[in-house]
């Protein structure tokens, strides 16, 4: 079976994707940017705010699904610059185990929404 979820953790949107895609083995998010945050929440223009702020949205999301970091397998982070790359890193690390990171692939996007510095998505093993 596949469901597509919409977490409470995220403002609903009328662009044509879902938040959350589950399927038998895995769960699928949705790249997240902070800009995605309701009005008072966004923290744009830091790179670290931006990366803690996007994993623990992701975080919340995969609790609602009764899921946690460590069941994370795979992340590609989008930065608007590579030289950002040490500073996202470093945000990035508090958020997994030491010896215990996702496979993960960065690169430079030109533009994120809502002028963003930061993207985030990655798939979780339900099993």
């Amino acid at each position: 079976m596949i469901y597509h979820i919409q977490p409470k953790t995220v403002p609903e949107s009328a662009a044509p994707y879902s938040p959350i895609v589950k399927d038998d083995t895995y769960a699928h998010l949705a790249g997240l940017v902070a800009a995605d945050f309701p009005e008072g929440q966004a923290v744009l223009g830091d790179v670290a705010e931006e990366t803690r702020a996007v994993l623990t949205a992701i975080r919340s999301m995969l609790q609602e699904i009764g899921l946690d970091m460590d069941r994370i397998v795979r992340t590609d982070v989008h930065l608007v610059s590579l030289d950002d790359f040490d500073t996202m890193d470093a945000a990035y690390r508090e958020f997994f185990d030491i010896g215990h990171y996702p496979a993960r692939t960065t690169t430079e996007s030109a533009r994120l929404f809502g002028g963003s510095r930061v993207e985030i998505t990655c798939m979780a093993r339900l099993l």
